[in-house]
């Protein structure tokens, strides 16, 4: 190997990472402690290193340099040199290959090996120092052309929050058994952007995709030996490119990606991204040297104050990014710059988001990361989502995020499961239909700000969440223990996959149930993919090591899942149509003078309004929300805008004869809904006053048709 077979010039110290400019590629990495930095590349296999060159220049705690006659499709990693003190913090070893924090691409996949280890493995003490030379063992970065030629991009419009259906998915998951997508690119960024699989989505009325995390990821290690995976992808190691596993030509990825990007915008929907900022795949003091522990370890991660050998774990995977030091901040910020600027992404839901806002005395809605994004003119264009928990102290927040933030709210989840299993009064769910304003109506932000959701990728699948009682993880070889015991769930009577035609009966209107709350509540809701045709995990409440069956989609759908497919499509339909359900402003109940109306009323079984001696009622688990539409019409009145509308809720066993509310100035009550009868005929309208009779477990929609109308 020769040392610099390469002309060399000083260089830039920006931008940060490895750039070309069409005659050569400048490299630039940042690191405030390391001695020297070489950047090793290699043939084409990624196996040959053929050159090692020192960066010549080292400017405001950047080394950089540039090489004339590298280019695009140059596979690369660096060495970094510095002190080896694992009690100061510091853990630099240039036997090391490591990764480019700012590689757009990368090659190949990581071999677990005891040469990925800064220390001496098999003496199981860190503070050894190690030897080997890991390049052999770890995937290379790789050089981009980033042109692509995104026609009509400029001119596309952002789907504004109140109009927005989010649907969670996984880029392998949801095509890898889809029967109309191309063996070959099923299971990738080429078959998500196939044409089928865009038109189903956008059949569903479905206005926004949210991936499970597509940069590039780690398998861990205790994983694969158990023959597992990490499936989900919540162990980033590269936060600028997507990760070549999903590509069906892993020498184009990110064409590829963007290609999918354009698709979806041609269809008019939105590509969300599902990114892990809190922590990386190195893990603790034990982990591997694979990228930021090599560069500049004191800087990336949160050490212990006392005992810098060790790391602060607020994320509960032994590591946690310091996005307390300014350039752990341009990092992210470039990161999330670069997939909105470049790749056209629509906005981020960010893993973990509490710890992005914690500085070392804690939580801080003003934090140096939230400053930064409030005041980022781009960022400010797309939509940010945060998941405002993690396992450290004071790391519930929901609610807790500045204006400008949606999160996801949890509490809507927990209460509209309990509501229906019997265990929630109607108090307790009037809140979180209004999206709730307890946690969310404060500085002026809006409904939208509250993402709601019954299923996620974690946890229960809408099915399963009415068929078990109990998780059944046994496939995560854990014996059971991973995965959490209060799913508060019900399964119906039998545990799991029953012939019964009763069980099976209630457990769809269930279903249907659930889903009419999610998509009937004021906020933002978001579906999981697969549940709007009862796709079942088996029981497993914790399929983030099951890269097979039991996490992709399958396609093959009964009769019972093409009736659902049809309801969540005439709950969307309902959704689009009339503005109330989806109101900017919350729901407050206050009587408008101006207008002669209340936005909101709660109503009793006998047709009047709630008393507050029943809004105290532990069992008060009957009731109705009646939305006024003409208490939102401002401006230019559109047809629809001032629909008005009744929402029933039947969370006892039993039959409840309710009387539909009297109608001021006469009229009569159309059903659009009744969960009991998915897919009921046309029925003549009900006179204002009349008794229905509400099936137990059953949810009803009902539409205000105004006298003479």
């Amino acid at each position: 190997m020769s040392k610099n077979p390469y002309p060399l010039e000083e260089g830039l110290p920006h931008p940060l990472g490895a750039t070309w400019d069409g005659r050569g590629t400048n490299f630039a990495l940042f690191s405030a402690y390391a001695t020297k930095v070489e950047v090793c590349l290699f043939d084409h296999s990624g196996k040959t290193e053929t050159a090692r060159i020192a960066l010549p220049e080292y400017t405001d705690q950047i080394f950089h340099g540039y090489l004339p006659e590298v280019g695009p499709g140059t596979f690369y990693g660096y060495r970094v040199h510095g002190p080896y003190e694992p009690e100061a913090g510091h853990r630099f070893n240039p036997h090391k290959l490591l990764l480019d924090p700012y590689a757009r691409a990368h090659a190949g996949e990581l071999i677990w090996n005891p040469a990925v280890f800064g220390y001496q493995v098999e003496s199981a003490d860190d503070l050894t120092f190690d030897e080997r030379d890991s390049a052999p063992f770890l995937p290379k970065c790789v050089v981009v052309d980033p042109n692509f030629d995104w026609r009509g991009e400029a001119k596309r419009n952002f789907v504004p929050w109140e109009e927005t259906i989010l649907y969670e998915m996984h880029v392998k998951g949801f095509t890898k058994r889809h029967p109309a997508v191309a063996e070959p690119v099923r299971g990738t960024y080429a078959g998500l952007a196939a044409r089928e699989g865009i038109e189903y989505i956008r059949s569903l009325g479905i206005t926004s995709i949210e991936l499970l995390p597509i940069h590039t990821f780690i398998n861990d290690q205790h994983l694969l030996e158990k023959g597992l995976t990490n499936y989900w992808g919540y162990n980033s190691i590269g936060f600028f490119a997507p990760d070549p596993r999903y590509a069906a030509d892993v020498a184009n990825s990110l064409r590829e990606f963007k290609e999918m990007v354009a698709r979806f915008h041609d269809a008019g929907l939105e590509v969300i991204l599902d990114v892990v900022y809190n922590h990386t795949a190195e893990g603790n003091e034990r982990g591997p040297t694979l990228s930021f522990k090599g560069i500049d370890n004191v800087s990336y991660y949160r050490l212990l104050p006392d005992q810098a050998r060790y790391y602060i774990n607020d994320t509960g995977t032994g590591n946690t990014f310091n996005l307390s030091h300014p350039r752990v901040i341009q990092l992210v910020m470039d990161s999330l710059r670069y997939w909105v600027q470049e790749m056209h992404v629509d906005g981020f839901r960010f893993d973990l988001g509490t710890i992005l806002a914690r500085e070392r005395y804690g939580f801080d809605e003003e934090s140096g990361f939230l400053k930064a994004v409030q005041q980022d003119p781009l960022l400010k264009t797309v939509k940010l989502i945060a998941e405002p928990w993690d396992c450290g102290p004071g790391g519930y927040q929901v609610g807790g995020f500045p204006p400008g933030w949606a999160e996801w709210n949890d509490k809507f989840r927990d209460t509209v499961r309990d509501f229906w299993r019997g265990e929630a009064p109607a108090s307790a769910l009037a809140k979180r239909l209004c999206a709730s304003p307890d946690q969310f109506n404060r500085c002026g932000r809006r409904a939208w700000a509250s993402v709601h959701f019954i299923s996620a990728h974690d946890g229960f699948t809408l099915n399963d969440l009415v068929s078990y009682n109990d998780k059944h993880n046994e496939a995560n070889k854990e014996e059971n223990r991973d995965g959490t015991s209060d799913n508060r769930s019900w399964n119906c009577g039998v545990e799991g996959p029953t012939e019964d035609p009763e069980i099976l009966k209630l457990r769809q209107r269930q279903m249907r149930n659930l889903l009419g709350t999610l998509l009937l509540a004021q906020g933002t809701p978001m579906i999981l993919a697969g549940d709007e045709f009862g796709r079942t995990q088996q029981g497993n409440n914790n399929a983030y090591c099951q890269d097979n069956e039991i996490s992709w989609l399958d396609w093959n759908l009964s009769e019972a899942g093409r009736k659902q497919i049809r309801f969540t499509q005439k709950l969307t339909e309902f959704r689009h149509r009339y503005p109330i359900l989806r109101r900017a402003r919350f729901l407050t109940g206050e009587y408008n003078e101006e207008l002669g109306v209340k936005d909101v009323t709660w109503i009793n079984a006998n047709g009047t309004e709630m008393r507050t001696e029943e809004w105290s009622d532990a069992n008060m688990k009957c009731f109705g929300m009646l939305m006024d539409g003409r208490a939102q019409v401002t401006g230019i009145r559109k047809r629809g805008e001032d629909a008005t509308l009744l929402l029933l809720l039947n969370g006892y066993r039993d039959v409840v004869e309710f009387h539909l509310p009297e109608c001021a100035g006469g009229g009569s009550w159309s059903l659009l809904l009744d969960t009991n009868l998915p897919e009921q005929e046309e029925q003549p309208d009900f006179s204002c006053g009349a008794v229905y009779q509400l099936t137990g477990h059953s949810l009803l929609l009902f539409l205000l048709r105004p006298k003479g109308v």
